[in-house]
């Protein structure tokens, strides 16, 4: 709920990360990471990894294991620049998704060739049309990196949609090599939400 498109509560996603056997939950509002410090403070029953899907003015990128917000609307370069600094991940979500914020393709591969890209996803549960899932896979076969799940969930029940089995990792540079041997697990899940508007305790403030 702390995105502006999403609808889930803090209790809610404990449940639903119950329900789903998560062991770990990547919480990565649109541009915000309140929530999943929130997320922290609450204890959601599994670890956090505090995240961000950060607008770009060349569309979308997911930065993972931040300490501090990454300002919407700036360079996508800039962007990759702030994530680094505070020692995260650079995660590409939903690649070659016309309907959604992808990054642009020429960006994207220019991205991924001059190594700042450290993921891609892919498998998006939200993703209408399995090629692109497919054209997501080549394209991190392509640039030898390791691909992610997501389940791009924006009500309570589809968390958990999509998730990887993977080995247990340390901080973001284990995680990037506990990657490596990951398997995706999932379905397709984009049926339309029910959009039922929550009010942010504390207001709209971010951090």
């Amino acid at each position: 709920m702390y995105s502006g498109d999403a609808v889930t509560t803090l209790d809610e996603l404990a449940a639903q990360v119950e329900d789903a056997g998560l062991d770990v939950a990547c919480v990565t509002d649109h541009n915000a990471v309140a929530g999943a410090f929130a997320a922290i403070e609450r204890d959601l029953g599994c670890r956090v990894v505090v995240g961000e899907e950060i607008r770009t003015g060349a569309g979308e990128i997911i930065g993972l294991f931040l300490s501090e917000r990454v300002p919407y609307g700036i360079d996508v370069r800039e962007a990759v620049v702030r994530v680094r600094e505070q020692q995260g991940l650079v995660y590409v979500p939903h690649p070659f998704d016309p309907v959604r914020h992808a990054l642009k393709e020429p960006v994207l591969r220019e991205l991924c060739a001059d190594g700042s890209i450290d993921a891609v996803e892919v498998f998006n549960a939200k993703v209408g049309l399995d090629h692109l899932n497919d054209k997501a896979g080549a394209l991190a076969a392509e640039f030898d990196l390791p691909g992610g799940a997501g389940s791009d969930a924006h009500d309570p029940s589809a968390v958990g949609a999509a998730y990887l089995e993977m080995p247990d990792f340390d901080g973001p540079a284990d995680f990037l090599t506990a990657l490596g041997d990951a398997t995706v697990v999932g379905h397709r899940f984009d049926r339309p939400r029910d959009f039922v508007p929550r009010i942010i305790p504390g207001g709209l403030k971010q951090t």
